[in-house]
């Protein structure tokens, strides 16, 4: 996982030999192919990887509050620019959004629920989708359009002034 994200970044492309990432994980290409079943695969995953060490479990730490929880994911994302953006351009750009969508989605759920109330189970994952999906549109613009460097608060300042709008209720700061 290290040896991909490590690799992406340099690189600035999704489009690295199968052989270059299993020579810089000291794996072989069989296992590459038995694990992940393709480049693409493993790209995303290592994706999720990063994702959940970096950004769930400082969000976990920062509790309740939701500024400092949306302030690690920006800072996360800044940090590590040169491995997403490529990751959204690149061959694999479709499976990353969805699974990172689905990812985000899955956590908003317990969001939705306090937000919303009892809602039918299709409608309270097509709502936590749509909110994940829908910021993840603005971290991908900022990702890919923002001014170098990226401002970390800046996009913070942008999903919580659309929580704020989208649901009144959500406490945006603490």
């Amino acid at each position: 996982m290290a040896a991909a994200v490590r690799l992406v970044s340099e690189r600035g492309t999704t489009a690295i030999a199968v052989t270059d990432l299993t020579e810089a994980a000291d794996v072989s290409r069989k296992l590459l192919y038995m694990h992940f079943g393709d480049r693409d695969a493993l790209l995303v995953a290592a994706a999720v990887d990063l994702v959940e060490r970096k950004v769930i479990r400082k969000a976990e730490d920062a509790g309740e509050a939701l500024r400092p929880q949306v302030l690690a994911l920006a800072r996360h994302f800044a940090e590590h620019r040169p491995f997403y953006r490529p990751m959204l351009t690149g061959s694999c750009a479709f499976a990353m959004t969805r699974t990172l969508n689905d990812l985000f989605a899955s956590l908003n759920r317990t969001t939705v629920r306090e937000l919303f109330g009892e809602l039918p189970r299709t409608t309270q994952h097509d709502l936590a989708l749509f909110l994940s999906g829908g910021a993840s549109a603005v971290t991908n613009d900022w990702l890919l359009d923002g001014a170098d460097p990226l401002d970390p608060e800046e996009l913070a300042d942008r999903l919580l002034g659309l929580a704020s709008v989208l649901t009144p209720t959500l406490p945006s700061s603490g």
